[in-house]
C-alpha cells in the first residue's frame, strides 16, 4: 500500500510504495493511480520523463509552468541520489513562496509528488543520478518559466554547493520576483 507524508507546501506529498523483498531482490510500483486516490493524490499519466545527470553539484532548475498549462508531477530518483526541492508559488496558497526539499534515493524508493503552481528542481549529490518523471500533462515551451535555484527571496538550503546548472537556468535572476503561477 502507498504510504503519504504531508509537507509544509499543501499538496506536495512525500510518497512511499510498498517494497517486497525476496532472494531476487526487490519488487515495487513506481506509480498507482488508484493507490494514490485512494489517499487523494491521484491523477492520470499523460507523459513520462527520464533525467541522467552526470555530475554531482548540478542542478536542475527550479521550472515551472504558467496555468493553464500547469504539470502535476510525481518523480524520484532510480540511481544516484538527489535533493528534490518544490517551491509553492501558488496565489492564495499560505505557503507561497515557501520551500520544501528531501533527499531521493533509489534505496529509500521515496517519491515527491509536485503540485500545479510550484516551481520543482533538484540536485544531484552523486555523480549519474537519473530520476523519472511521471507527469498529468504535457509540457508546453512557451509557457515555462525558471525560479533561480539560489534566488533570495527562497532562501532554500542546497546540502553541498551547486557547481553546475543550464545556461537557461543559470540566466535566472536571483532578485526579482517570480511570476506565479496563475494558480
Amino acid at each position: 500500500m502507498t504510504e503519504v507524508r504531508e509537507t509544509p507546501i499543501p499538496g506536495c506529498v512525500v510518497v512511499g510504495f510498498h517494497r517486497a523483498h525476496d532472494d531476487r531482490g526487490s519488487f515495487e510500483r513506481a506509480y498507482s493511480a488508484d493507490e494514490l486516490a485512494e489517499v487523494g493524490h491521484g491523477f492520470w499519466i499523460v507523459q513520462a520523463n527520464v533525467a541522467t545527470t552526470t555530475r554531482a553539484g548540478t542542478v536542475r532548475g527550479l521550472h515551472y509552468q504558467l496555468a493553464p498549462y500547469g504539470e502535476q508531477k510525481l518523480v524520484r530518483c532510480v540511481r544516484g541520489a538527489v535533493f528534490d526541492v518544490a517551491v509553492d508559488l501558488r496565489e492564495g496558497s499560505p505557503a507561497r513562496g515557501r520551500w520544501f526539499g528531501i533527499e531521493l534515493t533509489p534505496e529509500n524508493g521515496l517519491a515527491i509528488l509536485i503540485p500545479r503552481g510550484c516551481a520543482h528542481g533538484y540536485l544531484s549529490l552523486l555523480p549519474d543520478s537519473q530520476m523519472v518523471y511521471f507527469s498529468d500533462a504535457a509540457y508546453w515551451p512557451a509557457a515555462e518559466r525558471v525560479l533561480a535555484a539560489e534566488h533570495e527571496e527562497t532562501g532554500i538550503v542546497w546540502p553541498i554547493p551547486v557547481v553546475e546548472s543550464s545556461a537557461k537556468d543559470a540566466a535566472a535572476s536571483r532578485t526579482d520576483r517570480p511570476e506565479w503561477s496563475g494558480y
